[in-house]
């Protein structure tokens, strides 16, 4: 039954040999199955072909008996076809194939397969058809409407279903993107997720149709995407009755494909790279043909290359060196599997041109590929020579003679601030080639065959544009948050006592100071510094004792922000208690903004520099004097922009802010400044218009000072009057904000 498969394959989907050869398909059918056609009920008895009244051909169909049900078809566009199955009908006309001189109708096939008999109507051009059945006749009217049947014959993919009882959808926003692999990204935002998306080709086009959905004004509209890149040329957005279409339509050989994210739907339209030697064209891997049944015993190969050939439509040329037969038995393949098979197991090899396929041995094709080579080769190397200028815009010529020519070079006869080389190896210009540079006119001078002169031009279009700039901004942030806390204590006690109306004893301290001795001329004056009001109180209780002792505890804040003062005085037993509390709080935050600005090219490091060099005498010795040198502390930005097909650049950034540090000292009272650094350096991909944010270098010090009086400044709450406690916290944070902006290149004109 394998041969019946094919039949039915054959006669649906490819294309029937005229006259005898398919009889003899029909033959070998019966051959190979080897089983007996089945008793069937129903016959067809006569075939007999007419004009309508309105021009239309009409195809009538006697059957031995009333047929239950109208025959079951089907139309094909390409070749133009209409296949019809009888059910429990056999083949009662004597014939399986009949020419018929018709504008519309060429032939037709009649091939009974068990108890079903399928009529294959060959045509002339597309065709609709209707059925009807009158009695035991069945009348076929065909009706010249091809752009009907073209809609009608589309592949819709049902891409996504919509929900019954939806709600009307909306669309929000229509873009436009090129992938990094030069494919056209439609995208398109919706209202939710449960929008019934069709997909199908229609021609050329890809038709996109979203099912009970609104669009905007705004978004009704064509979207000219040529400059991209892509096979994409056009996007059309229109309302369609209560739904919203678009159309799109590529150029070249292209294949789509779609998904959808949550609200988001995203069609791809890819290039192909049309590879002679593939027979269907595509980035999908594998074997994508038709699928068909083969069954032969002992057939010629160039019988079984016909028939597939008849069933693909391809103009299949086969060489008189492919002698031989084969057995073969293959059932519902691919067609190009199918192919390839036989190709393998006789030795052949093939090469496609268009719908064109040339099959032939291996050896055979390898000689006249080589020949054809040689040929070229010595076609080349007889070609009159040509001479051409080129003037580049952009592009400086000596880059470009070094990137048309290999690096071995030889210079000959060019004049002064010119270079002339010649080709070879590695070099787009010919052996016979020359090319010479003029640095002044920037122009490129070439000698060589027309080809070659081709080929440079084609490279001088692709290169000698002009080159987009970036605008890159920075904003470079030092944030520094400071704050310290001092608490300070000077203590003075001054006391006496008596030990068993025996001993006397006592200690004492204050806050007086001890009087100052100077030499004046030739005598000695003794001075007293001028007393704060506490001083002079506690001089005041102490004018019996002496001036000069020393505080109990001296550990003030230097510098205070406020001051307590306390005397306790008792004249009469001379007791003298002196206590000053001091303190200091301070709270500091600063911010330091840098915005430096650079324009540079794509693909090109630009620099700013600002800031200071700080000079230093470095000592010298006994035979050269000391010399002045300079340290540079500056703020610098580095950066190579690189800009993205799909209008993203792409950043390598240094940056680096330098302040003067502390000084080191050297030798015989020479000082070396200290630079303080911070550097950051990166590479980040950041959108047209959109800004960046780097975290650099956070620091933060916290110190906490005690100093006190030992055992005493430990006591519980007593020990506060015997130690100074300082707290310091300092925070720094490096901020660096880059907005890089693709400058247009637009023209503007005072009028």
């Amino acid at each position: 039954m394998s041969a019946f498969v094919w039949l039915d394959n054959f006669a649906a989907r490819g294309r029937i040999a005229r006259g005898a050869w398919a009889t003899f398909a029909a033959l070998l059918a019966l051959v190979a199955s080897g089983v007996a056609f089945a008793q069937v009920a129903n016959s067809i008895d006569a075939l007999a072909v007419s004009k309508g009244t309105s021009g239309n051909t009409i195809v009538k169909f006697t059957l031995k008996a009333p047929p239950a049900n109208p025959p079951a078809g089907f139309a094909i566009a390409s070749p133009a076809r209409i296949a019809l199955d009888f059910l429990d009908t056999g083949n009662g006309l004597g014939a399986t194939q009949r020419v018929i001189d018709d504008a519309s109708l060429r032939s037709l096939n009649v091939i009974q397969a068990g108890n079903r008999t399928r009529v294959v109507l060959n045509l002339n051009r597309p065709q609709t058809f209707s059925t009807a059945v009158e009695g035991n006749t069945v009348l076929v009217t065909l009706f010249d409407q091809s752009e009907q049947l073209d809609a009608k014959t589309q592949v819709v993919q049902r891409f996504a279903e919509s929900r019954p009882g939806d709600v009307q959808h909306t669309l929000r926003d229509i873009d436009f993107r090129r992938g990094k692999n030069g494919e056209g990204r439609i995208i398109v935002d919706l209202s939710d997720n449960a929008t019934g998306i069709d997909i199908r080709q229609q021609g050329k086009s890809l038709i996109v149709d979203f099912l009970r959905t609104n669009l905007p004004r705004n978004l009704e509209r064509r979207l000219d995407v040529q400059d991209f890149g892509t096979p994409v040329t056009t996007v059309d957005t229109v309302n369609q009755g209560g739904n919203a279409r678009m159309i799109i339509e590529p150029k070249g050989l292209w294949e789509h494909s779609a998904y959808q994210t949550d609200n988001r739907f995203i069609i791809e339209v890819k290039p192909i790279q049309e590879d002679p030697n593939r027979l269907i064209q595509g980035s999908r891997q594998g074997y994508k043909g038709e699928r068909l049944s083969l069954n032969f015993q002992n057939v010629e190969v160039r019988a079984v290359l016909q028939v597939i050939a008849d069933f693909t439509g391809l103009n299949i040329i086969t060489s008189d060196t492919v002698q031989g037969s084969l057995t073969l038995r293959l059932k519902d393949i691919p067609w190009d599997q199918a192919l390839d098979i036989i190709m393998q197991t006789k030795g052949l090899d093939m090469r496609k041109n268009g719908s064109v396929v040339l099959i032939a041995p291996r050896e055979e094709l390898a000689l006249k590929e080589k020949q054809q080579l040689e040929s070229q080769i010595q076609i080349s190397d007889l070609e009159p020579i040509l001479s051409e200028s080129f003037q580049l815009n952009y592009m400086k010529a000596q880059d470009l003679l070094n990137l048309i020519t290999s690096n071995r070079q030889q210079q000959f006869g060019a004049g002064a601030g010119q270079t002339a080389t010649t080709g070879g190896q590695g070099s787009i210009i010919s052996r016979r080639g020359v090319a010479m540079v003029d640095p002044r006119s920037n122009i490129l001078f070439v000698q060589d065959t027309a080809s070659r002169l081709e080929e440079i031009r084609k490279i001088i279009r692709q290169i000698d544009t002009a080159v987009r700039q970036v605008l890159i901004e920075a904003r470079i942030v030092v944030a520094g948050d400071k704050f310290s806390k001092q608490l300070g204590v000077r203590l003075g006690l001054q006391t006496g006592f008596t030990l068993n109306r025996k001993y006397a004893g006592g200690f004492g301290g204050n806050l007086n100071t001890q009087p100052v001795v100077k030499l004046e001329g030739d005598r000695l004056v003794r001075e007293t510094r001028t007393q704060t009001p506490f001083e002079l109180a506690s001089g005041l209780a102490s004018a019996g004792y002496s001036d000069s002792p020393q505080l109990n505890v001296n550990l003030p804040v230097s510098n205070p922000a406020g001051q307590l003062a306390l005397t306790l005085i008792n004249l009469g037993s001379g007791n003298l208690v002196n206590l000053e509390l001091s303190a200091l709080e301070s709270d500091g935050r600063g911010k330091v903004v840098s915005s430096p600005r650079v324009v540079t090219q794509d693909n090109q490091k630009a620099r700013i520099e600002q800031g200071t060099e700080i000079p230093y005498v470095t000592p010298g010795s006994a035979n050269s004097p000391a010399t002045v040198q300079f340290k540079k502390a500056v703020l610098l930005l580095d950066v190579v922009p690189q800009i993205t097909p799909d209008n993203r650049i792409i950043m390598t950034v240094e940056i680096r802010k330098d302040s003067v540090g502390q000084y080191v000292q050297l030798g015989g009272g020479f000082q070396v400044p200290s630079i303080d650094t911070k550097n950051v350096t990166t590479q980040i991909a950041v959108n047209n218009g959109d800004t960046a944010v780097i975290g650099g270098i956070y620091e933060e010090v916290i110190n906490n000072d005690v100093t006190k009086v030992p055992f005493l400044g430990d006591l519980p709450v007593v020990g506060w009057a015997f130690k100074l406690q300082g707290r310091t916290s300092e925070k720094t944070e490096l901020l660096i904000f880059l907005t890089p902006r693709v400058v247009k290149d637009t023209v503007s004109a005072v009028k």
